[in-house]
């Protein structure tokens, strides 16, 4: 069974900075395309970064320089850096994992970006 589990939401100021996680159990992550996504309220849910098996990141045009995805192979685990974080960031942020099989969902985890 597949599961993924974010961690690392919370409030904070803008300008300032959150690290989400998202680690992954079961033995898809090593062939998946990892992704955070988001959806804030009353707007559709939008791709803010992907990662491929191979490191190929890409990135929704409103967070590229600010937010940097990378990933663990060795901990079966996905990263967000947020930076320079905007109250319309605010959000709350999925991972979903990608293979060719299917897709799976992590639960999400709220980002809060106020003064």
């Amino acid at each position: 069974q597949v599961q993924l589990v974010e961690s690392g939401g919370g409030l904070v100021q803008p300008g300032g900075s959150l690290r989400l996680s998202c680690a992954t159990s079961g033995s898809i992550f090593s062939i998946a395309t990892m992704g955070w996504y988001r959806q804030a309220p009353g707007k559709q849910r939008e791709l803010v970064a992907s990662i491929t098996r191979g490191g190929i990141a890409n990135y929704a045009d409103s967070v590229k320089g600010r937010f940097t995805i990378s990933r663990d192979n060795a901990k079966n685990t996905v990263h967000l850096q947020m930076n320079s974080l905007k109250p319309e960031d605010t959000a709350v942020y999925s991972c979903n994992a990608h293979i060719p099989i299917g897709t799976f969902w992590g639960q999400g985890t709220q980002v809060t970006v106020s003064s």
